[in-house]
């Protein structure tokens, strides 16, 4: 019987062991990484891992994109679907730092909990996110926009670099999301007016939101972080949060309750690629639809 062989691509100097642990244990009997890979390295290194198969045995091959950079990651996922041919088609799953499966993650636990204690759904619901520029936040910005939210992306040293991702998400999926000045404490708490969720994503180690800050706020239903080395993205925020209250009256999602889901999103779609009989394509959007199953 022909092995599971995936190959994981990523545009940094190194492969995170942390994705090739999990490809493992999912299921796939070699794992072999390429790094500093480019957009035009993508169609030559498919063609090689395709055509070197049967057909028969082509569902038994996949690419896995890592790095840091989500844009990029999407951009060679369509590149993996243009180089395609049949009947060698070969499966492929973007995943960059964790990001997709960690967004997916964050987004199904503020949406059950939305649901568990405040009746209400992603849908017309207000939402801010720190640390808007990076792959987590970036992600989770799609994933509740393309659900209905009304997302507010905060810039710490101003508007100017979220509004060209704003932008970014405009163009690649048709979906508004606005840029706000999170640059200072008196800016966050302009920001955080009539907001109902926020999304913290920032840098792992760094306080965004302070108690005093969060004490400001009258409209705040859930705040939600991913950083698990302290001090927390939110203060008072302890790492398996789910719907304790914080400063201010919020309820708290902590690191470890979203990364417990994601750690089963990720394995599950590795899982699921690994035994599938049919080519697949995987994004953050199949990594939500998984995660609201799992959370």
């Amino acid at each position: 019987m022909a092995k599971n062989i995936l190959h994981m691509l990523s545009p940094l100097k190194h492969m995170s062991p942390f994705d090739v642990n999990m490809a493992l244990d999912a299921g796939y009997d070699s794992v072999t990484p390429y790094t500093g890979v480019t957009l035009d390295d993508v169609m030559p290194l498919v063609q090689d891992a395709m055509f070197s198969r049967s057909p028969s045995d082509a569902v038994r091959t996949a690419v896995f994109f890592a790095g840091k950079d989500a844009g990029l990651a999407l951009d060679m996922m369509e590149r993996v679907r243009e180089t395609l041919l049949k009947p060698f088609e070969i499966s492929a799953f973007a995943d960059p730092a964790g990001s997709f499966t960690t967004a997916a993650a964050m987004v199904a636990c503020v949406e059950k909990l939305l649901k568990e204690k405040k009746n209400r759904s992603l849908k017309g619901t207000k939402i801010l996110i720190f640390g808007a520029t990076g792959v987590v936040g970036y992600a989770s910005g799609v994933i509740a926009a393309l659900e209905g939210a009304e997302v507010f992306l905060a810039g710490y040293d101003g508007p100017a670099r979220v509004q060209s991702k704003a932008d970014d998400i405009k163009k690649r999926f048709g979906v508004t999301v606005h840029a706000v000045d999170g640059s200072t404490e008196e800016k966050k708490v302009e920001a955080l007016v009539g907001v109902d969720v926020v999304f913290c994503a920032a840098a792992a180690g760094k306080q965004i939101l302070s108690k005093e800050v969060l004490a400001t706020t009258k409209s705040l239903l859930i705040a939600a972080d991913v950083n698990a080395v302290p001090p927390a993205g939110i203060e008072g925020l302890e790492l398996m949060d789910y719907g304790r209250e914080l400063e201010g009256g919020s309820l708290g999602v902590g690191p470890l309750a979203i990364g417990d889901v994601k750690y089963k999103t990720e394995s599950g779609l590795f899982k699921r690629m690994a035994t599938s009989t049919t080519a697949l394509s995987l994004d953050f959007r199949d990594a939500f639809v998984l995660a609201r199953e799992t959370a």
